[in-house]
């Protein structure tokens, strides 16, 4: 049986998934695709550009982290909370992956982080408390269905010798699909135009500056 959180619990939970997000080496449930992977040796350039697109997923797990306990702090809905909280689980292991890869290419994470994820809880919350528990999952819907687009992209735009970071942009792309049909078999609503513009136009701006900064 799932106990049921308080107000104050959750509040604890989402000060504590901030600060494991921001500050703690993040630890995976399961192996990272790359782990035994080979591929050419990567040049200068190719680690370098491999380097800025893994920042910005890295970024863009950080973003996970924050919408996905903003949404359960805020939803007075115990079952879906128990989801928010499985899924964020599962995004972890993107966020230990791709730091891992990061370090590995010799490269960082954003210096930008604390603003990335204050802004992206700031958003979670919005989602949570605006049109209800329905709404709440559509918007979860729409930001999966935006980040498996973006990973797309990223596969296309990674070196075609950096086979260990392809290997984990493919596994996340899977399991964003999977939350985002998980989100639409709960009930999840489409979003309104308007606000999926939004939410692509946000996240233009946070990956240009994340690739650099």
């Amino acid at each position: 049986m799932h106990r049921m959180m308080s107000l104050t619990d959750r509040l604890l939970s989402a000060a504590d998934s901030a600060l494991r997000t921001l500050l703690a080496p993040p630890g995976a449930a399961r192996p990272s695709p790359a782990a035994g992977v080979t591929g050419a040796a990567l040049t200068e350039d190719d680690s370098r550009r491999s380097g800025a697109l893994m920042r910005v997923n890295h970024v863009g797990e950080v973003c996970a982290q924050a919408l996905y306990s903003a949404q359960a702090l805020v939803s007075p809905n115990e079952a879906l909370r128990r989801q928010l909280d499985a899924a964020a689980r599962e995004e972890t292991d993107h966020l230990a992956w791709t730091r891992e890869r990061l370090q590995q290419l010799g490269s960082r994470p954003s210096w930008l982080n604390p603003l990335w994820y204050a802004g992206a809880f700031g958003i979670g919350v919005l989602a949570g408390k605006w049109g209800g528990e329905r709404m709440n999952l559509g918007f979860i819907v729409e930001t999966e269905r935006q980040v498996e687009a973006h990973l797309a992209r990223h596969m296309e735009r990674l070196p075609a010798a950096d086979a260990a970071s392809r290997a984990i942009v493919a596994q996340m792309k899977i399991d964003e699909g999977q939350h985002a049909d998980m989100a639409l078999a709960a009930g999840g609503r489409e979003l309104p135009l308007p606000v999926r513009g939004l939410m692509r136009a946000a996240a233009r701006v946070m990956t240009t500056v994340a690739h650099r900064i």
